[in-house]
Formats: C-alpha cells, structure tokens, sequence
C-alpha cells in the first residue's frame, strides 16, 4: 500500500498536498481499498469557506456512502471535474488524478495537527 511521504493525512482518511497556501484534497489508497470501486463522487460545495471536520461531499461505491470531510478549515477553490464523468480515478490514482478539491487555506498551523505517513500507516496498521 502506498503511504506518500509529501503528504498528511487524516483520521477519517483524506489526504492533503500543501501547495504555497493552497492544498488539494482527496481519499487514501487506504479509504479507497475498503470502499471498494467508486461510482459517483458528489461535491457541490465550491466556493464555500468551511472549517476543519466538516462534510465537504461524499464518495458512493458500489456497497456504501462515505463523507468526505476537510482536514483543514478554507474556501474550496475547484471541484476536480474529471471525477463527474470518472469516479473512477479514486480507485485507480487516488493521489494524482483522483484528488477531489483543491482549497486556499485559511489556517496554514492546522496542518501540523494532520498524521505524517508514517503515523497514518500505523493507524490502519500497514
């Protein structure tokens, strides 16, 4: 399983990529593994400011619905558009192509909260 070291991660299992003050958002190998394949990826809050842990869309697989939350709080930029016609890509590049938002962080400190890889590969015990 692939844990990238550039990124931090979450306990609901997101991941984020800090650019500047800017981060793109998307679901670990991990999430997508147990979701098993993705069908639909629903995010309608561009151009919200939402604030850390709240709901920001949600992923729908084949046996379930999960919500995905923010792991930092700041104004969602851009839905990545290219899941609307394949949500797929979260099962098959879930840290390239399958990213989900890209945000403008509104509190930069919050990312020293989020897990290292090697931290978040402890938590789901690979």
């Amino acid at each position: 399983m692939n844990f990238p070291e550039n990124l931090k991660y979450t306990k609901d299992h997101e991941w984020i990529l800090v650019e500047g003050d800017e981060a793109k958002i998307g679901i670990t190998e991990f999430a997508q593994g147990e979701l098993g394949d993705i069908v639909f990826v629903d995010i309608s809050s561009e151009g919200e400011t939402l604030d850390a842990e709240e709901v920001f869309g949600s992923v729908e697989a084949v046996k379930t619905v999960s919500e995905l939350y923010m792991p930092v709080s700041g104004e969602i930029l851009e839905v990545n558009a290219d899941l609307e016609n394949a949500p797929e890509t979260v099962n098959s590049d879930p840290y390239g192509n399958g990213w989900m938002v890209r945000v403008k962080l509104s509190d930069a400190t919050q990312i020293d909260g989020l897990m290292s890889a090697e931290e978040y590969r402890g938590m789901v015990g690979a």
